[in-house]
This record gives C-alpha cells, structure tokens and sequence, in this order.
C-alpha cells in the first residue's frame, strides 16, 4: 500500500504552506478604515454645503445644526450679486485659464528641452525647482513696485504674468519627468523617417503624453484658480479674483458664514466639473510612466 506521504509535492519534514487571509477581522478592518477616512475628508464638504443653505440664525447655534429645517438660497443670491461673486467667477476664469494655457505651452516646450538635451545640466533644473519653494510673500513688495511703476496693478497682465512665474516653473518640472519615461526611439525613428524635430514633437511626443498633459495641466488651473497671496497684493477693485473677494465678507464684528460658504462652493464647482470630466485622462496621467515596458 503507497502511503499518500509519497505523493506529496514537498519535501518531507517541509510545513505545507497555507494561504494568508484577512478573514473577516481584515474586511471588517478595512471597511471601517475606508469609511473613517471617507468622513475625515468628505465632513468639510458637507459641512460648507450646508452651511451655504441655512438661514443665518442657524450659522452659529449650539448645538450645530446638521441638517437645516429649511434650504435658504438667499446666500448663494447674495455671494454671487451683492458681494460680486459672478464678476469674481469671470476674472478667476480669464486669469486662471489663461495663466495656465500660456504655462502650458512655454513650461512643455521647456521640460523637453531639460529631458532631452539636457540643457543647464541638473543645475539647472533644481533652479527652476527653487522657484517653487519661494512663497510668493517674500516677493511682495518688489513685485507691487514693479507692477505700479509700470501702471498695471489690477490689471489682468499683472495677474497673468505674475502667476506664470509660479506656473511654468511648477509644469516644467512635472512635465520633465514625464518626458524622461518616454522612450527616445520613438522620436529618433520620426527622425530617421525624416521628420523634424519639431515635427516629431507634435506628432510623436505630444500624443504619447497626452494623460500626462491634461493632468499637469488640470494640476496647474487648480494653482491659479485657488491662488491668494498674489491676487490680494495687485487686486483693487477692477479684477477681483474669487480668493480675493472671500476677505472681504468678514466684517469687523460679524463673518458672513453662509455668504462664504456659498462663494466657496461657487468657486469649487468649475474645478470639479472639470476633473470629472477629465478624470479618465487624469487617472492616466497621474500613473503615467509607473509601470515600464520591458
């Protein structure tokens, strides 16, 4: 009679391995994890839609109110007509689009110069990786001095020009890492066929990165949109971005919560309209270059 010992697939004396599950204890662990961290950072966005309905008897009652007993749509009026929300809404999207259209094209062209030819070595690079770390803060009074001796304090090209000094740098670095994880035999095999190196660009790079792109740039309209130390040093009255204007509803003994929080979730609708609809090339884009071909 063959004992079933014979039959083993490993060596006798070896512990047969068994296969590591979490059970239910490591579901259970992970279901409560999720749905903490779901609370920990869904409860400020509830908590501004909330407060952007209620009446402003209910904006500072103890206990909180968590649930208004009714919706009042009169703060959303008052933050878009009488505190300029809707102006705030067009000049954020003239500044913050075109800021990030101009970083767009000058920051790719620059991180391909950086990826590829290498120009200013890995000095220069960190340069431009320097200019991040800056808080704009410290610029502050050169920049207004500029700009006012140059008459174009509370102008768009003021704020646009100035937002670019942030933008480029931010998309140049980003996009150079993109570019170094793409292959070079792609754009020299356009070059032996004999495309310019122009043309390769366009035709072979651009469409490679293309998640990359959209990401650095939703990444870089999300920096301009929310920016606020700039907008409030070269802002007066003629341009008056959204984060410029969120000051301005705290008076001196009372704070317009529900006004506020309605300019708030005014001003974070555009950004998550446009993430939602780009979510598939940012998803993409954010990963790009994490899993490389043999």
């Amino acid at each position: 009679m063959t004992s079933t010992a014979a039959h083993s697939p490993f060596p006798s004396g070896r512990a047969v391995p068994t296969p590591v599950t979490g059970g239910r204890g490591g579901l259970l662990a992970s279901v409560v994890g999720v749905a903490v961290g779901s609370v920990f950072f869904l409860f400020p966005i509830y908590w501004m839609l909330v407060t952007s309905v209620k009446p402003p008897s209910e904006w500072l009652t103890s206990p909180p109110v968590f649930i208004p007993d009714r919706l009042y749509f009169q703060n959303y009026t008052d933050a878009l007509f009488n505190w300029g929300g809707l102006k705030g809404l067009v000049d954020s999207g003239v500044v913050a689009v075109s800021a990030t259209a101009i970083g767009m094209v000058l920051g790719t062209f620059a991180a391909y110069s950086l990826a590829r030819f290498r120009i200013g070595g890995t000095n220069l690079s960190f340069f431009i990786l320097s200019l991040l770390f800056m808080p704009p803060v410290a610029i502050g009074i050169p920049m207004f001095l500029f700009w006012s001796a140059l008459g174009l304090v509370d102008t768009y090209i003021a704020l646009i020009v100035q937002y670019l000094t942030f933008t480029i740098p931010f998309i140049a670095w980003v996009m150079k890492g993109f570019f170094e994880d793409l292959p070079v035999d792609l754009e020299e095999s356009a070059l032996v066929n004999g495309a310019s190196r122009l043309r390769a660009f366009v035709d072979i790079v651009l469409p490679n990165v293309r998640p990359a792109l959209v990401a650095t740039a939703l990444l870089a309209f999300i920096f301009n949109w929310n920016e606020f130390s700039i907008a409030v040093l070269l802002s007066r009255g003629r341009v008056t971005t959204l984060p410029f204007i969120l000051p301005t509803m705290m008076e001196s003994h009372y704070v317009l919560w529900g006004d506020i929080a309605a300019m708030a979730a005014v001003g974070a609708l555009p950004v998550v309209i446009i993430a939602f609809l780009l979510q598939r090339y940012l998803v993409r884009g954010l990963s790009f270059g994490a899993i490389r071909s043999e």
